[in-house]
């Protein structure tokens, strides 16, 4: 049952929409796509920590200051992710 809640479609906010393309993706696409955004901006240092003060697009949605990659996900479904009902 854990494959079905990673698989099934959520939506995202506006900001994190600016980032991934679409209003609606399952959760393992949203970490890909905001995965191939960091690496394009080259907002990752060392590969763990992110720097989303280097794109605006980031920084709207994780905030100015670096983030660990294993925090950027609980910020995902704090302030950007919500389950479709």
């Amino acid at each position: 049952m854990a494959n079905d809640a990673l698989s099934a479609p959520v939506e995202v906010s506006d900001e994190l929409a600016a980032i991934v393309g679409k209003k609606s993706l399952p959760r393992t696409e949203i970490t890909k796509k905001i995965w191939e955004h960091i690496k394009k901006t080259k907002g990752a240092q060392n590969g763990r920590i992110i720097n989303p003060g280097v794109d605006p697009k980031l920084t709207a949605v994780l905030g100015k200051d670096p983030v660990d990659m294993l925090k950027m996900t609980s910020i995902l479904n704090a302030k950007h992710i919500k389950k479709n009902k």
